[in-house]
């Protein structure tokens, strides 16, 4: 069992590693803007739910970017809007620690119980255009896996940033109903 495993989270290891430096070099222009641009294309029947997504969505992007103290402002943003929607208390406690996590790594921790919550939102709120991709990285956490939602189908994982840029597949799309 131990031989398959190795053979596995080695796989695993090359498999995420193999575009690392194209992405290096367009990371800045290129990736961001397209996220930028799908974000607006993204809508919801309740303007609630929007503010949440566009948060999460900033607060996975400065992530991606490793920036800890973006990551903290948007925290706070996404907190706020999650602690007046009904039924996501809970969820800006978990918000909460990210904000106060000491380092980038703690909030990228939390940013898995985050992503949890959100997604199971998302698949049950009106969605009136565009689509959501959920996004899975099979060594975040250890190897424990971590899920993020993006509105691009393209992988720019928040769990690693540079370091493996690409690591990840799309798992799941949510369309408009």
């Amino acid at each position: 069992m131990k031989k398959y495993l190795g053979i596995l989270a080695i796989s695993a290891l090359f498999a995420c590693n193999s575009n690392t430096n194209q992405t290096e070099t367009t990371k800045d222009t290129t990736s961001v803007k397209k996220d930028t641009l799908a974000v607006s294309a993204i809508s919801f029947k309740d303007a609630k739910v929007q503010g949440i997504y566009n948060s999460y969505i900033t607060l996975k992007d400065a992530l991606v970017a490793s920036n800890y103290d973006g990551t903290k402002t948007a925290s706070k943003s996404l907190e706020e809007q999650l602690k007046t929607y009904k039924g996501c208390e809970n969820t800006a406690l978990v918000v909460k620690n990210i904000e106060n996590a000491k380092d980038i790594a703690a909030q990228r921790k939390d940013f898995t119980a985050l992503s949890t919550d959100l997604i199971a939102l998302f698949k049950n709120v009106e969605l009136t255009s565009g689509s959501i991709f959920v996004q899975h990285c099979p060594m975040a956490n250890k190897g424990n896996g971590g899920d993020w939602l993006s509105s691009a189908k393209k992988i720019q994982n928040p769990y690693y940033g540079d370091e493996m840029m690409e690591c990840g597949a799309v798992v799941e799309e949510i369309k408009t109903k």
